[in-house]
């Protein structure tokens, strides 16, 4: 049967939306008729009574719990086995771009070398990976909002898998950046789809441990990429891309047998067209490109006084603000719907989690990129510099798990948010104790402490931003989520990429012997830590300036690291507010059969 489509479809960001669907207190017959209604995927809850205080600016006090509203507690919905095939092909997903998210970390000073890229061109192979990545996220979770969640992975995957082959066949700096930039296209619409999708399938409060099992699969991925790419490089750097293929294809199949999600409305594909942000998204795109392109060779390949800085850092600026404009006032001029609804900035808490989600990415981007740096510059290979994070990567899953299973329980996530923003600074204050001779035992006690806290952040931060947000908006929170996160990844690079070259020049300008290369090797540093391997013996104080001038670098990007925590941990105690977590869904969007037929989960799992 067909269903009425939202009211908040073409009547623009003012409209007032309607209040979601009350849990009828009756009976419960009449209950699993309005689920069914919904399409939500979830058997019966028990009656519920939910009073949710909205008001950001209510003082906290006491315990926790006072703080939110008196909830019911309802019963754990059942789900059937269509729901966690689908929440397997999304892990499934998530483990292919964050293999290739952390690969090439640990391969940028060979591949640099093997091409003969400079420094700063090899350093876009990162950052052109994530630049894509963060721009396309709202345009794609929008476009899966119109035309459905399954076709939008695909198309995603599909310019992942296109990415893949490009940057493996690529001959030259130009053509391996334009596989990476495809792969980042790819990459950010399946980050996107993946934690929009899961609101589709589970509601608010039991989002804490699917959202433990993505960040399980995220960091298994990023933990073997930096494992599998020192690998690999040490033979053919190729293979970082081509190992992408057979889990692409599987992926191909997989998807259309199990996420078989349709939104709950009969429009034509003209309607839906009509429905689709166009200015917006070119608005956006344009705008964010724009302003993250200067910002990361600021100061590195033009000064930041250049015309190819200072002129497309203003036009990006001037274009922000018209986008949000645009997104503010659309209902006057258009019937799309906004881009980016305003409603989601409504609320201080949910704004405070996305400013530090951003400032999240920055963190442990830098640390992925920066840490084997350390380990390389000191000697050790691609493989164990690999190795040698592993005390900070294999301590992020267990922290997310833990976090998003305690919230689950306990319907609380501040304490885990102060928590985590807690033992971020004083791990990143305590990686400027690092030297060239720094024991084994030391940093890996100083890589347990940042992990810890980096991982638990991850499932808190998801749910502050949602906890904000009304029913009707928790998945395109959550798509802002995982943008936010993807943007302070990409920023985080970038800003580390200025920091540690800017740094570097100046220590080697210090050096009475090898001044007047200070210029010359600050372009060329991540080719320099191949190079000081093979340096003979009588070059041993060429090699020592080097390495000194790499590990004060580092000191630095550590330094603005710390600050940026101890803001963050600052805004998360004095912003966040407490809410519960206890609502049901608002999406759209529902699993259902071959045939095209809703799922209702307690139909008998093999008779739909």
């Amino acid at each position: 049967m067909s269903a009425e489509p939202s009211p908040s479809i073409g009547e623009g960001p003012f409209h007032k939306l309607p209040s979601p669907p009350r849990t009828p207190q009756r009976n419960s017959q009449a209950t699993l008729q309005a689920l069914d209604e919904d399409f939500l995927p979830t058997d019966k809850f028990n009656d519920v009574s939910i009073n949710i205080n909205e008001a950001d600016n209510e003082q906290s006090s006491g315990e926790e719990s006072a703080d939110v509203a008196e909830v019911a507690i309802r019963e754990a919905p059942k789900h059937g086995w269509r729901t966690y095939a689908a929440f397997g092909t999304l892990c499934l997903v998530t483990f292919i771009v964050a293999l290739d998210s952390t690969i090439i970390c640990v391969a940028v000073p060979t591949i640099a070398q093997d091409i003969d890229a400079t420094a700063i061109q090899a350093f876009w192979c990162g950052t052109s990976f994530l630049l894509a990545s963060t721009v396309i996220q709202p345009p794609v979770a929008s476009l899966s909002h119109v035309f459905g969640r399954q076709p939008a992975l695909l198309g995603s995957l599909l310019v992942f898998t296109v990415g893949s082959i490009l940057a493996a066949v690529a001959k030259n700096i130009a053509m391996l950046l334009a596989g990476r930039t495809l792969q980042g296209l790819g990459s950010g619409g399946i980050v996107a789809l993946t934690y929009v999708i899961v609101t589709d399938l589970v509601s608010l409060r039991e989002r804490g441990k699917w959202f433990s099992c993505i960040s399980l699969t995220w960091t298994i991925g990023s933990i073997m990429g930096p494992l599998i790419g020192g690998a690999i490089v040490e033979k053919s750097w190729p293979w970082l891309f081509w190992i992408n293929l057979p889990f692409c294809a599987i992926g191909f199949v997989v998807i259309p047998l199990t996420l078989r999600i349709k939104r709950k409305d009969d429009k034509t594909a003209q309607m839906k067209l009509k429905e689709f942000d166009w200015i917006g998204t070119v608005l956006f795109v344009a705008s964010l490109t724009s302003v993250l392109i200067p910002l990361s060779w600021g100061g590195v390949m033009y000064s930041w006084s250049s015309p190819r800085t200072a002129v497309p850092l203003a036009v990006g600026c001037a274009g922000i603000v018209a986008f949000g404009f645009h997104i503010m006032h659309s209902s006057k001029y258009s019937r799309c719907d906004p881009l980016i609804r305003p409603t989601l900035f409504s609320s201080l808490t949910s704004v405070t989690g996305y400013c530090v989600t951003i400032i999240h990415g920055i963190i442990a981007w830098c640390l992925l990129y920066y840490v084997p740096m350390y380990h390389e510059v000191r000697g050790a290979s691609p493989l164990d510099a690999g190795i040698a994070i592993l005390p900070f990567t294999g301590t992020v899953a267990p922290g997310a798990i833990i976090i998003g299973l305690l919230v689950t329980k306990t319907g609380l996530y501040r304490p885990y948010l102060w928590g985590g923003w807690f033992f971020v600074p004083i791990g990143l204050g305590l990686l400027m104790l690092l030297e060239k001779d720094t024991p084994t035992w030391k940093w890996i006690i100083i890589y347990l402490t940042g992990g810890i806290g980096l991982g638990g952040l991850y499932s808190a931060q998801a749910f502050v931003c949602q906890a904000g947000a009304s029913n009707e908006d928790t998945p395109f929170a959550a798509a802002l989520y995982a943008f936010s996160r993807n943007l302070g990844q990409a920023i985080g690079v970038a800003v580390g990429g200025v920091t540690f070259q800017n740094q570097f020049e100046k220590q080697i300008k210090k050096s009475a012997q090898f001044s007047d290369k200070a210029t010359e090797w600050s372009k060329n540093a991540s080719a320099l830590v191949e190079i000081i391997k093979k340096l003979p013996p009588n070059m041993e104080l060429m090699k020592d300036t080097i390495v000194d001038g790499y590990i004060k670098s580092l000191h630095t990007v550590w330094l603005v690291l710390c600050v940026l925590a101890s803001l963050a941990l600052l805004a998360s105690v004095v912003l966040v507010k407490a809410k519960s977590l206890d609502r049901d869904f608002g999406t759209e969007h529902g699993l259902v059969d071959s045939k095209g037929r809703k799922y209702d989960e307690k139909t008998p799992e093999g008779q739909v």
